[in-house]
């Protein structure tokens, strides 16, 4: 099961027929994947689900439903286990960006967090899962496919918003301030705090 978020509701890849309550279910093979996006932005539904047979083909049917951008992104820990966020479009939000050239998605999210941040010296400490979102840039929906690294660092210097990137503020938040943050963010971030 894989879930897509339209803003913040769901649309659920799965393989199982439920009875409908608070959302509708469509075949993934025949959806229109414009009019179930509108759906969820002008309704009260809560999910979709979108259904395909194969566990295996969710995915990989889904994601050629739309152009898909390519992201990394972290959550960044310094030395007193505080989590680096970012203040952008009036929501908290961590660091993140498209993948430039030939580098690698490892390389992507160091990159990122530092140039949205000012935060130095970031090592990759494992995998955190791998987000997707439905946006619309230029009148067009596109797919956020947005792999997710932990990290440490022992940076302990000034913290500079990538203002040029829509970035406002940039905070070390420890576990209670994290949880307040996460009242006004993405469910995608959600997932990850």
């Amino acid at each position: 099961m894989y879930t897509i978020y339209v803003g913040d509701k769901p649309i659920i890849l799965t393989t199982k027929v439920e009875k409908e309550t608070d959302f509708k279910s469509f075949l993934l093979k025949s959806v229109n994947i414009g009019k179930v996006i509108k759906m969820l932005n002008s309704t009260d539904l809560k999910a979709v689900h979108l259904i395909h047979n194969n566990p295996d083909k969710l995915l990989k049917h889904f994601l050629k439903l739309l152009p898909n951008v390519v992201a990394g992104g972290g959550k960044a820990y310094n030395e007193n286990n505080e989590v680096l966020f970012i203040y952008r479009n009036d929501k908290w939000d961590l660091p993140k960006g498209k993948i430039e050239g030939k580098e690698s998605i490892e390389e992507t999210a160091i990159r990122e967090v530092e140039e949205e941040t000012g935060v130095e010296g970031l090592k990759i400490t494992k995998a955190l899962p791998t987000t997707y979102h439905i946006f619309k840039r230029n009148g067009k929906h596109k797919i956020k496919i947005t792999y997710w690294f932990e990290m440490k660092t022992k940076f302990n210097g000034k913290l500079y918003p990538q203002e040029k990137e829509g970035i406002t503020k940039v905070e070390w938040l420890d576990k209670k301030a994290a949880q307040k943050a996460l009242e006004n963010s993405y469910a995608n971030i959600k997932l990850l705090v």
